[in-house]
């Protein structure tokens, strides 16, 4: 019989976005209604123009940090499962919609997030943020919440592209629920590429809107 040691050595990875597959590789081609469970995520929330303000970056910087040390808590631990840390996403708001303009962001609202594993308990969390502020102290990890969201009843759609020009996208999202009911909760966005290393032209956003 093999050992847990030898046996861990050789056991796959855990992909999520794999296993979420409806929720996290939409087509690109239209748009769908999906059922979003409750997931527990890290957040921190903020507000003002996400390409001028140092928060969000900080927020990022820090929502990484820690869920990467939760992977390497759990791998380590009794546990003993490797799997990817998932992708950033955004939720995008403000008081008064009706300012909620691409051409003025800085009355933005926003809720940065990573989801984690369900296998993942609150020490674990807990641990990981005491962590990372006493060894790295992020300015945002104070900000740090785990929290679980139940979106339920969503219409998304994949935008290939620049963010600049995800209008088109969310307009399908809108009118596909206009024939349904009504959009209810925040504008979310799932950021599937690396735009460090991806071209503009190739960045994959998840457009998702709850709905009633």
């Amino acid at each position: 019989m093999l050992t847990t040691k030898i046996a861990n050595k050789y056991m796959d990875k855990i992909d999520l976005k794999k296993e979420y597959k409806h929720l996290y590789q939409p087509s690109a081609k239209a748009v769908v209604e999906v059922d979003v469970p409750a997931m527990n995520y890290l957040m921190i929330d903020g507000e003002g123009d996400p390409n001028t303000a140092q928060s969000f970056s900080d927020a990022i910087e820090a929502l990484y940090m820690v869920s990467y040390t939760i992977k390497f808590l759990i791998k380590k631990g009794s546990l003993a499962i490797d799997y990817g840390v998932m992708p950033l996403e955004g939720l995008w708001w403000a008081d008064d919609m009706t300012k909620f303009s691409s051409d003025d962001k800085s009355n933005w609202k926003w809720t940065v997030m990573i989801m984690q594993p369900s296998f993942v308990e609150r020490d674990i969390i807990d641990n990981a943020i005491a962590d990372v502020i006493k060894k790295k102290n992020p300015s945002a990890g104070p900000k740090i919440r785990f929290e679980a969201m139940m979106e339920g009843k969503c219409a998304q759609i994949l935008h290939i592209g620049p963010f600049s020009e995800e209008g088109p996208a969310i307009e399908k999202v809108h009118q596909f629920i206009d024939g349904k009911g009504k959009r209810a909760g925040k504008h979310h966005e799932i950021y599937l590429s690396d735009i460090r290393k991806a071209a503009p032209s190739k960045w994959k956003t998840v457009i998702r809107q709850p709905f009633v």
